[in-house]
């Protein structure tokens, strides 16, 4: 009867936040016959004879995991060789906080090597063993651990780069998952009630929305990392939550209390066997004091309490209770910040929606994000919607659209497709249309330069779509002051913000003289970068190599192997794509970008200037760029003007200093994250009534 009370209890609680639909499914994932064990998960068998073996040991460990243990010798096995199969790149020790056990833990575990076993006297249970654990250790961070977990790869060092990449960091929990595979925690929420609920429990743990790292109310203890001397602050775990449950929740609201902030880490996978340690009658055992501390928690946290979600609120609703509000953005893919400019600003705005308090939603129109795409996303705070879980887009804005605070279409070719289904399932979203740059533009001049009519007509055509799309939405966001200018002539009406490049300001750390050779960055996929390739090759780098024979020039970028061999010229080098610019920015003379068509701005002078690098480059390269030759750039419209120009710079250490300061100065006025923050905070924070719901 207990049981089927409890059932029943679960089923209210589950309607009222998923709703029966939710339910139901709910209940399919629960009840559906599943393997006991995920193969790709790598469990380690409990079964398994021991022998002695040994842990990672430091002198001056970074990270102390504690793990208490009464009992379940096994598992407490099968734990610690995880960690030893694992390791991390920062250094780690691991204590044992051996609390009575009543068999032959402490005997066995004495001939591990590199473990430091502590026994209490007395039983303290886990509360006490944690404290006291964390009395004894030396590292900077502390983990949490239980003996019934296994750990895999990269768990910990992807905890502390949560801590490393967000500043405001008081606790980074794990993605918690049963040995089946399913998700057993991805954070969890408090209601206002002080009652708790464990997020996506039973569901895929791959699914999108637990796949991206995010605040949360508390994370379970089970997995968990704070510094030492946060712990230490609020006066580790709260004894008066002795033996166990609703201390780690306890920790997190004593740790908000500081002004920092409780973090689901999805890329620190932790497999629980959950129940092993209390069991899960919350009428008996342990367990009990589940019931017992939440009436405590609810006391001593009242004031703090009523600022959560009421008891009941949807799950959707209550996940994201300290986000502004939902924010879906749309490119035609996921965007990589290594493969092109259009993706690095992209990431860069995800990221600033994230800090600025948006809950952020990313959608590739062609459906596909890889593994590494989605976790770099995920590290940013972005969800990603893509096949297979999400089909397409216009079932999900049926399904989700009334929740959208904005839309941010990228493109025309994708904001055509969507604009009207925007307006149709989610009437109360700002509709945010980014240009990207001005394709019109871009393919007028192209024609211009091919002399070809059947260009022409392309670019009238994208004119139309493009132009159609900034009258239509609520604000449109152009790259460069040059395109702002035009389209005020071509359409007064429309409101067209400013909302460029965006790049890290580096520091120049080489001098001239020091440096030699020239880059070019860009892959031959993009039209005009293709055309400089073919110029470079042809006509500039051999001008150059005239007065310096030895010059090198090295193309960082995606060539095809075919247009390697074709565009062969000595001292031209193909690199590919690189994994960081920053190595050939730090030790190269200057970057050209002899760019003879295109629109919006160059992130390849961006991203030269960024480090310092002067750039050579056309007028059109350095267009809307408030830049001025001879004072942060120099220009040159022809193959000779290139040559001469970096002959120039080559022997002035002088002019190549100047415009390496000024350099730097223009990327952290125009093209940094200040000022693409501004232009988004004041998007964002606008009261702006849709133009769909205006005419209505």
């Amino acid at each position: 009867m207990k049981r089927l009370g409890y059932l029943a209890q679960r089923t209210r609680a589950s309607v009222a936040l998923r709703g029966w639909r939710g339910t139901l499914a709910r209940m399919r994932q629960e009840f559906q016959s599943r393997p006991e064990h995920d193969d790709t998960l790598e469990l380690l068998p409990l079964d398994e004879a021991f022998a002695p073996f040994a842990l990672p040991v430091s002198d001056t460990p970074y990270v102390s995991i504690v793990i208490p243990i009464h009992g379940k010798l096994a598992y407490t096995l099968a734990c610690l060789r995880s960690l030893a199969r694992h390791g991390a790149q920062a250094p780690f020790e691991v204590i044992v906080m051996d609390d009575a056990s009543p068999d032959e833990s402490a005997e066995t575990l004495a001939q591990i090597g590199g473990l430091r076993l502590l026994r209490n006297t007395e039983n303290l249970g886990f509360v006490g063993s944690c404290n006291a654990g964390a009395a004894a250790a030396h590292g900077e961070f502390l983990v949490f651990l239980n003996n019934d977990t296994q750990v895999t790869p990269d768990w910990l060092d992807a905890l502390l780069a949560c801590f490393a990449e967000r500043t405001d960091c008081g606790i980074a929990g794990s993605r918690l998952v049963y040995p089946d595979g399913r998700l057993q925690e991805a954070g969890a929420l408090v209601f206002s009630d002080g009652s708790g609920w464990n997020t996506g429990r039973f569901e895929s743990r791959n699914a999108a929305a637990f796949r991206y790292r995010r605040e949360t109310d508390y994370v379970s203890g089970a997995a968990l990392m704070i510094r030492r001397e946060v712990f230490q602050r609020v006066g580790g775990f709260d004894m008066r939550y002795a033996p166990a449950y609703y201390e780690d929740t306890d920790l997190a609201f004593a740790v908000r209390q500081l002004s920092l902030r409780v973090y689901y880490e999805p890329a620190s996978t932790v497999i629980h066997c959950e129940g092993i340690s209390a069991g899960t009658d919350t009428d008996s055992g342990m367990k009990r004091f589940q019931c017992i501390n939440q009436a405590k928690f609810a006391d001593k946290w009242k004031v703090e309490l009523d600022r959560q979600p009421p008891s009941g609120t949807p799950l959707e609703r209550a996940i994201r209770w300290r986000r502004r509000g939902r924010v879906l953005v749309v490119d035609a893919m996921t965007p990589d910040p290594s493969r092109d400019s259009g993706s690095l600003r992209l990431t860069a705005i995800l990221r600033i929606l994230d800090e600025q308090g948006w809950s952020v939603t990313f959608c590739p129109d062609d459906g596909r994000a890889s593994a590494s795409e989605i976790a770099a996303l995920g590290a940013l705070g972005c969800e990603v919607l893509c096949k297979p879980e999400t089909a397409n887009l216009p079932d999900w804005l049926r399904l989700h659209g009334s929740e959208l605070h904005a839309v941010m279409l990228c493109r025309h070719t994708v904001a055509g497709q969507y604009e009207a289904l925007v307006r149709r399932h989610a009437p109360q979203a700002i509709l945010l249309f980014d240009t990207v740059d001005l394709h019109f533009l871009r393919e007028q001049r192209a024609a211009e330069l091919a002399d070809s009519d059947a260009m022409r007509q392309q670019a009238e055509s994208s004119r139309r779509s493009e132009l159609k799309l900034i009258e239509q939405a609520d604000i449109s966001f152009v790259v460069s002051a040059h395109e702002q200018a035009l389209l005020r002539q071509l359409l007064p009406a429309a409101r067209v913000e400013l909302l460029s490049n965006i790049h890290e300001v580096h520091a120049c750390h080489r001098p001239h003289a020091e440096r030699r050779d020239l880059v070019f960055i860009g892959g031959y996929g993009h039209p005009p970068n293709s055309d400089a390739m073919r110029w470079i090759a042809h006509e500039i780098l051999p001008r150059i190599r005239r007065s310096l024979p030895d010059m090198q020039l090295h193309v960082l970028g995606d060539v095809p192997d075919a247009v390697r061999h074709e565009l062969a010229t000595p001292g031209l080098e193909f690199h590919g794509r690189v994994p960081d610019l920053g190595p050939w920015l730090e030790s190269c003379l200057a970057s050209l970008a002899p760019l003879r068509f295109g629109a919006g701005v160059k992130g390849k002078v961006n991203m030269a200037m960024s480090h310092g690098v002067p750039v050579i480059a056309t007028l059109l390269a350095a267009e809307g760029m408030q830049l001025i030759d001879g004072r942060d750039v120099l220009l040159a419209d022809d193959a000779e003007g290139f040559a001469s120009t970096v002959l120039r710079l080559y022997g002035d250490e002088a002019l190549w200093f100047r415009l390496s300061e000024r350099g730097l100065a223009n990327v952290r006025e125009h093209f940094s994250f200040d000022a693409a923050s501004e232009t988004l905070r004041r998007v964002m924070s606008a009261g702006i009534v849709p133009m769909h719901a205006q005419s209505r």
